[in-house]
């Protein structure tokens, strides 16, 4: 079975619509990448998880399993990349969070979607949101030396995983007229963030390629290997195995970036992160399908 053109109809579609994010920046349009990242997180992403959850068909003690995976991987990535940074002397606050988390939602949903539908749609979700909780709590605290659990309360995406949780374990559903208004709402989260990555990539200018083009492939490796082990010990079968393993190998995420600016860290050296790891997993994500598959 030749597996190259199952592999392009996944990742073509995602690349793609980066690539337009990218190619509209450069022509001069106006793209507000803000106001497109707040309706993505506040209302789109939160239906799109919810109706995930809701409809899903995936055994609600499978999801609390790939959900207790995901944890321990971010953990073991926490220990395995504080390892890096101190022996590399590299700063803490500026690399660790970076290199532990990956950017599930803009490019991990949209590939588990495509690769493993609905059902993989169900896992990815899930695992988007610990780290989503991980990266806004442990992630900043590491970023700026402090973090807040009741500001992760407060995002939308948490709630909307909480009730979808509840939906799905009571086997409740909306109204059919407000299932279909809410899928219609989720449907545009995935092209918005794919639009919007492609959109931030082009709007950063990194330095010291050589340094981010290294870390990349040691993230890429390191995170690969890890939910690999991980998924295998905790006997994760398919697709839950291979979602796992897909969303932590994920490059640096661009809001990365964006805490760095924010807390003052080394917004520059992250965005040399950002670039060259996504630029990496173009080939690192086909590889990493393929193998998969």
């Amino acid at each position: 079975m030749n597996i190259a053109p199952t592999v392009l109809a996944i990742v073509a579609p995602v690349f793609l619509l980066a690539a337009v994010g990218y190619v509209w920046v450069k022509a001069g349009f106006e793209y507000r990448v803000e106001f497109v990242t707040r309706l993505a997180m506040t209302l789109s992403v939160p239906c799109l998880i919810f109706v995930a959850l809701m409809k899903t068909t995936v055994d609600p003690a499978a999801l609390t399993t790939v959900s207790l995976a995901a944890l321990v991987v971010y953990l073991v990535l926490a220990v395995a990349f504080w390892l890096l940074v101190t022996v590399g002397h590299f700063d803490r606050g500026t690399y660790l969070s970076p290199l532990i988390f990956g950017n599930t939602g803009n490019l991990g949903l949209p590939l588990a979607l495509f690769a493993f539908g609905d059902q993989g749609l169900g896992f990815a979700v899930v695992i988007f949101a610990v780290m989503a909780i991980l990266s806004f709590t442990f992630g900043i605290w590491v970023v700026a030396g402090r973090g807040s659990f009741l500001r992760v309360l407060r995002e939308p995406m948490v709630g909307a995983t909480v009730l979808g949780a509840l939906f799905l374990w009571q086997g409740w559903k909306t109204p059919l007229w407000l299932t279909n208004t809410l899928e219609l709402t989720g449907q545009m989260a995935i092209p918005l963030m794919l639009i919007t990555l492609g959109v931030a990539v082009a709007r950063l200018h990194p330095s010291s390629f050589l340094r981010a083009l290294v870390l990349s492939l040691i993230k890429a490796a390191v995170c690969i290997g890890v939910a690999w082990g991980v998924g295998r010990w905790f006997g994760l079968g398919d697709p839950a195995f291979a979602v796992l393993v897909l969303q932590v190998a994920t490059p640096v995420a661009v809001t990365s970036y964006l805490i760095a600016e924010k807390y003052q860290a080394d917004a520059e050296s992250v965005t040399g992160l950002v670039v060259m790891s996504t630029l990496v997993s173009v080939i690192t994500l086909p590889l990493t399908l393929a193998v998969l598959l």
